[in-house]
Formats: C-alpha cells, structure tokens, sequence
C-alpha cells in the first residue's frame, strides 16, 4: 500500500505560524497594488513602534533585534507603488506582514511593554492575513506558468522588464511556501519545481530556514510519482533516507517505489492535471499572445494595418489637434489612440478611484451587481459618473469626438487597478440575450473603448486570442473596438482578454457604449454578418 500522504503533523507545524489572535476577515490586499501601498506605511509605523520596545527592554531582546534586521533589508522607503509593482516584493511583503509580524506578537507576549502590544494588535485588522498570502503566491505561480519562467529566476527575483526595483530574494521558506500553494492546487508540476528550488538553495548554503529538509524532501517525491516519474522519485527518497534513515513513511515508499519499478508489465502513471488549466478557451494561444509571440500575419492583413493622424472627419474639436490612430488588428478592426489622456488626467483619475475600488463586480440582466472570482484575479474596480467629475467628463467627451459616437447612453467609466499578477480571462463584451442591458433601457454594448492610466513594465497586455493581436499598455493611449457587426450581431472575434501583470501596477478605464442613439451615427446593415462574408457566430456557440 502506498503510503505517500501528507502527514497531520507536517500540516500543523505549517499552520503554527498563524496567530489566530488576528481577525480572518482583513482586506484583500493581494487584489490591488494601489492598496497594498498603505501596508508600506504600517510596516515602517510598526517598525516605529518595534524600535521604541527594544529601547524599553534592549536586554532581553536579542531575537527581536534579529526580526528587526530582516524588516529593515526588507522595507522600501521611497516609492511603495514602484516597490510593489514587482511581484516577489509584494510576495514578500504579504507574507512578512501575515506571518513574521504575526509571529513576533507571540514572542514578545509573554513578557513584554504594554505599548508594543497595544500597538500591534490594535492594527491585527489593518494586516493580510493567511488568504492574502495565498492569494500572492498563486499571483506568483500563475505568472511563472504564462511567461515560462523557471523558478530560479523567479527566486532571484529577476523578472523581465523590470527597472532597478529594491527587489528581495525568495528564501528556502518562500520557496516551499509557493509549492505548497501550488500542492493545494493540485498541480504537482510546480510542487516539485519549487521544492527543488528549496533544495538547492540549502545545499547552496542557505541555513535560516523554519522546514527541514526532510519535510521538502516528503513533498518533492511525492510531487515526482503524482507525475508518474516513479525513478525520480524513488532518487528522491533516497535522499530523504540518507538523512533519516528510520523514517517510516521513507521507508515504505522506497519499498513501493522500487516494487513498481520492477514490475515487468508496470503500467505508467498518468500525471495529474491541475483543473485551473482546464478552460473555455484556447489558453495556449492565450499564453503565446500574452508573452508576445503575435501570431504571424499574412501579408493581405499586414497591408491593411497603417498608422495615421484622426480629426473623424474634420470634427471641429480634433480640426487642429487631431490624434494619432495605430491599426492593431484587421478583423475586428481594433485601433489605438496615442495622447488621449495626458499625464494630470491619468494620475487624476487614479487619485478619484483610489478610495472607492472593490472587487470587481458587473451587473447581471438585473440591477444586482454581483461579483466574478471566476473570471478575475487580483482586481479591484469602482465606478466613476460620466458627469460627476470634470476630468471625467473631458474624457468621455473626447471619445464622443473621436469616435463619432452618441455618449449619452454610455456606461459609467469603470477604473480598474489590477493587484500581484492580476489578469481577467477571456471574454466578450456585450451580451447575446433577446434583450441585452434590460435594465438600462440602452441596447447591447455596440463599441469598447479601453484607456491605459499607467505603464507597465512587462506582462498586462490586452489580448484578442481569436484574432491574434494584442496590445501593450501605454500610459494616456486608448484602444477602440466594435464589439457588433453593423447588422446589431455580436462578433465573437472581439474575444478579449487582461494578461497577467507581471512587474509594474496596472490602471485602466473602460467605457463601454450602447447601441441607442447611433441610429444615425453608426448605421445599421440590412446585409447579415454572414451574408458579408463575416465570420458566422454559429462557430462560437459554446461561448455564449
């Protein structure tokens, strides 16, 4: 009988580090790096308060003068926002605030200054806690798995695209806790990657660390026969052997590894698959357009993309200062606009959401909002009134110009800000229901119009996986599509999607436009989208 679990007493020792005195309902920090800047701010209030405790009792202290050091190296003092928009760092910072300052309040408890405590615990609220951490190392395991990044890299913190960030490297400690996010999951591929990393940052010298071996050792050769590589594995329990060699449970797997390794008529593991890779769409184009690799194009659609200066047609507004226009994409016909939003507008805009965003939610045939996990990761959004702010209003007038369209009937700008790794799967945007936004009274959603509010570093790009083009965020551009055919059908080209961020913090602002009041602006066809030689959504049914 195999006997390869894991043991009650490995799952206790991980979950001693958790102070239950701290409330389990904190914030989602993870979900918005906009809000993960004020736990910068209370770390260097804490470690305020740590240095006026150990002034108090500098004598019995030593450990927490060693706490200390490690907070010091570890805190950015300038710009949390540019600190935190690398994702180890912000890794990092979840776990430190959920786990070491956590653990720090056990060990001064017992005998220590009022003050300290009092301070501590009256911010036990204000801090992540265990799903934040989580949520960071699944940030970190999501973009490992979509710009193909090994784990040493990651572990070093050395990410493309990145600038000269204060960047901290992941320990044997953080290198198993990611695989022990990734063994939560399931997804044994990345349990053994880690554990392995962990492995050889000890043999590399590395001492400080709260696991042992044996422990990254269980879990790495469990993580090899769950992917049916039973030599591996058995290699791998050696090793634990040699370091324990009573071990029982070491024991009894080398005798079953080897037992179906002599097995003449063995039959092979089938490795399991994680569910989370298991989607609706094509995730490997998905991927490819998200790392950049645009599928090639013909030299027929090549020839149809140009780049241009857009007045819409001598409109009076863009007569003297008309924009420049990029074509990203033929068909649909995707296109960008360059300086929209200037630099004051943007970091307006920001300033406005900063106080108001929550996890994404979107209105469903009813006036319920109800809120999407599924879809979304690490994304928080809020709503701002087209006419309750005047940079608002400047903006959303500006795409009427542009455009050529009605915005009367124009949704709410939605800013978003998207937090470690945050990403939204594809999807489409209007609705194909007999009565579509019932509840505004407004039609389907006819055109998007997606403004970047901010620069990304590397990862972020907006995708369109069936038409094969993407396009990277460029601080104040905005990219225009109509999401229906002329004839009012929904073109399920239009399929879009928010890649993953992988080093920098992620602003835009959507608007999505209504089919009332185009009646004169965008004409209707009497010719069906098939009837033109468009692509038929009878193709696309599984993702209405």
């Amino acid at each position: 009988m195999f006997s390869l679990t894991v043991r009650s007493d490995m799952a206790v020792g991980y979950l001693l580090l958790i102070l239950l005195s701290f409330s389990s309902a904190a914030e989602e920090f993870y979900t918005s790096i906009g809000h993960m800047t004020q736990l910068v701010y209370t770390e260097k209030e804490l470690l305020a308060s740590l240095d006026d405790y150990i002034q108090a009792e500098q004598n019995k202290l030593d450990s927490v003068k060693r706490s200390k050091t490690t907070f010091r190296i570890n805190t950015f003092a300038s710009d949390p926002e540019t600190f935190l928009s690398h994702p180890v760092n912000a890794f990092k910072l979840l776990k430190r605030m959920n786990r070491e300052w956590r653990a720090l309040e056990m060990l001064v408890r017992s005998n220590v200054s009022d003050g300290f405590v009092s301070n501590l615990t009256s911010r036990s609220e204000d801090l992540p806690n265990e799903g934040d951490q989580t949520g960071g190392a699944e940030a970190l395991l999501r973009l490992q798995d979509t710009y193909q990044l090994d784990s040493d890299t990651m572990a070093k913190g050395k990410l493309p695209g990145e600038r000269a960030h204060h960047v901290g490297c992941l320990t044997v400690d953080d290198c198993f806790d990611l695989g022990m996010a990734a063994y939560q999951e399931e997804d044994f591929y990345y349990v053994e990657m880690w554990m392995a990393q962990a492995l050889q940052q000890m043999q590399q010298g590395e001492t400080l660390s709260s696991v042992d071996p044996i422990t990254i050792l269980d879990y790495h050769s469990y993580a090899l026969y769950r992917q049916g590589d039973l030599e591996a594995a058995l290699v791998s329990t050696k090793q634990l052997l040699a370091i324990d060699p009573e071990n029982q449970r070491g024991k009894s797997n080398l005798a079953y590894f080897e037992y179906e390794l002599a097995k003449p008529d063995r039959v092979e593991i089938i490795p399991v698959i994680p569910n989370k890779y298991l989607t609706a769409y094509n995730a490997t184009v998905y991927k490819q357009l998200c790392r950049g690799e645009s599928v090639a194009l013909t030299p027929r659609r090549r020839s149809r993309l140009f780049c241009r200066y857009h007045d819409n047609h001598g409109h009076p507004n863009l007569l003297i200062a008309p924009f420049k226009e990029e074509d990203l994409c033929d068909a649909p016909r995707v296109v960008r606009y360059y300086d929209v939003a200037s630099h004051k507008d943007a970091e307006v805009i920001k300033k406005l959401a900063k106080p108001k965003v929550s996890p994404l939610c979107f209105s469903v045939r009813k006036t319920v909002a109800a809120c999407s996990r599924s879809a979304t990761f690490s994304l928080l959004s809020c709503w701002l009134e087209n006419n309750g702010y005047k940079v608002v209003k400047k903006l959303i007038n500006r795409v009427g110009y542009i455009t050529g369209l009605e915005m009367s009937t124009a949704e709410w700008m939605q800013v978003a800000n998207y937090g470690v790794g945050g990403l939204y799967e594809p999807h489409i945007d209007f609705q194909g229901v007999k009565n579509p936004y019932e509840y505004l009274g407004t039609g389907n959603r006819i055109a998007t119009w997606l403004l970047y509010l901010s620069h990304v570093e590397a990862g972020g790009a907006t995708v369109f996986p069936r038409a094969g083009a993407f396009a990277k965020p460029v601080k104040g551009s905005a990219i225009f599509w109509y999401n229906l055919h002329p004839d009012g059908e929904g073109d399920h080209q239009t399929q879009h999607a928010a890649c993953p961020v992988l080093v920098g913090s992620k602003w835009v602002a959507n608007t999505w436009l209504h089919e009332r009041g185009q009646e004169f602006k965008r004409r209707c066809d009497l010719q069906s989208s098939a009837e033109q030689g468009l692509t038929s959504d009878s193709q696309y049914r599984h993702d209405g």
